[in-house]
């Protein structure tokens, strides 16, 4: 039977634990409020916990991350040994979250094989990273992920199934519940269900029939183009560290047969693009200590700046108390964002300056008056543009989107162990 880079795996779940407490935030998360992970470490107390089995990115730059590092891999040992988790074999997990809007957003947890991605410049793979890669961030997550018994996933991953062909119709099975609580600080609800091996079929072959090659050609109006799958989410780094520290297995045991081994997959989720409880907000541009007319009148002249409204690509320039919606007729990427950073990274190169990201169109505007900068406001990304931009500029600049707010990013709840049993 052919197989897409998603599949089944040996899922871990606690058992007889309290799952309010056991599942916390996505570890890159709240990394300026210390206040939050306070708060997580007092409601967890001395129960079992997620939370002491990853590595909250605000204590990465601590100098105990060490001695941290070490107690995860202790934990994840303890946690084995003493049985804490329930194995599901062959298992995918089908996960309704209630996000703090209301919305429900549906996802399916299985493996992602990582032979088939690929996260450098101009990759081809099956699974691709949407955003540039910054290598720098990988090397310490390495440092959690070797000698680590277990992972715990908040990778989630994105399909394009406009006529909702794979995950929605779980909603309609009877499944076996695995876990239905409340989460803590914001976070919604979750609840889970075992899915069954006639349902993982249809997944599969759901799955198969949207990596046809003619069908995904036809979609983006596209010929003979590798097929783009799975495009990343969230947790772009934590794919990347199991990737790369995966191949740094391989180097290091080149007689060995890696083609069964645990540290082959990464566990993660998959989410269609389409679902509603995904919105992609922008990320506006703020631009300080330059000289704000020389900038402006070379971007015009870069970009071909008009008002006149003649091209899909616009941004909004707030300075010194005025403000200009202006089109880019002189395009250098599929994307507003692309073609405005790709003069801005040249133009600081060269000139200096300081280019700040900002979320809220009222903030960046007051903080350009604060600091006598330029503000660009930038259009919301239009969900449907994202394939086709990862497939024809490859990764999208840094900064692009938004997608969602903190509390709704995925909490951790299944493990998998990645290391051989011997």
């Amino acid at each position: 039977m052919n197989t897409t880079a998603f599949h089944n795996a040996d899922i871990l779940i606690p058992h007889n634990a309290d799952m309010k407490k056991w599942a916390v935030i996505a570890c890159d998360q709240y990394t300026s409020e210390p206040e939050y992970w306070d708060e997580v470490y007092k409601t967890v107390g001395n129960a079992p916990s997620a939370l002491n089995l990853i590595l909250p990115e605000i204590y990465l730059e601590n100098n105990d991350v060490s001695e941290r590092i070490d107690n995860i891999h202790k934990a994840m040992d303890k946690y084995i040994s003493d049985g804490v988790f329930q194995e599901y074999k062959n298992a995918m997990v089908y996960v309704e979250r209630v996000q703090s809007n209301g919305i429900i957003r549906k996802g399916i947890v299985g493996a992602i094989d990582l032979e088939k991605y690929d996260f450098s410049k101009g990759s081809t793979s099956e699974v691709r990273a949407t955003e540039a890669t910054v290598i720098e961030r990988i090397p310490p997550r390495i440092k959690v992920r070797q000698g680590a018994g277990l992972e715990l996933p908040h990778i989630m991953i994105l399909i394009d199934d406009p006529d909702n062909t794979v995950i929605e119709p779980l909603a309609e099975k009877d499944m076996q519940k695995l876990y239905d609580f409340e989460l803590m600080q914001n976070g919604g609800s979750i609840k889970g269900y075992l899915v069954d091996d006639d349902t993982q079929e249809e997944i599969n072959s759901a799955l198969c029939k949207l990596a046809e090659p003619e069908k995904f050609c036809k979609k983006y109006n596209l010929e003979k183009t590798p097929v783009l799958l799975y495009a990343m989410g969230d947790g772009n780094h934590s794919l990347a560290t199991a990737k790369e520290f995966y191949e740094q297995l391989k180097k290091a045991n080149p007689d060995k047969d890696f083609s069964n081994h645990p540290a082959r997959y990464a566990l993660a989720e998959i989410v269609n693009l389409h679902s509603d409880a995904l919105k992609f907000e922008a990320i506006h541009r703020l631009v300080c200590d330059v000289d704000c007319d020389k900038l402006i009148s070379e971007l015009t002249n870069a970009l071909e700046l008009s008002e006149n409204n003649q091209s899909d690509q616009y941004v909004i320039i707030s300075c010194k108390g005025t403000e200009k919606k202006l089109y880019i007729n002189k395009k250098s990427s599929n994307l507003s964002v692309g073609s405005l950073q790709n003069f801005l990274d040249g133009y600081i190169k060269e000139n200096g300056g300081k280019i700040d990201y900002i979320h809220g169109t009222d903030t960046v505007r007051n903080l350009a008056e604060k600091h006598n900068g330029i503000a660009f406001i930038l259009p919301d990304m239009d969900k449907s543009q994202l394939f086709p931009t990862v497939i024809k500029d490859g990764a999208l600049p840094r900064k692009t989107f938004s997608m969602g707010h903190a509390e709704d990013k995925r909490f951790y709840i299944e493990a998998r162990k990645i290391k051989e049993v011997l």
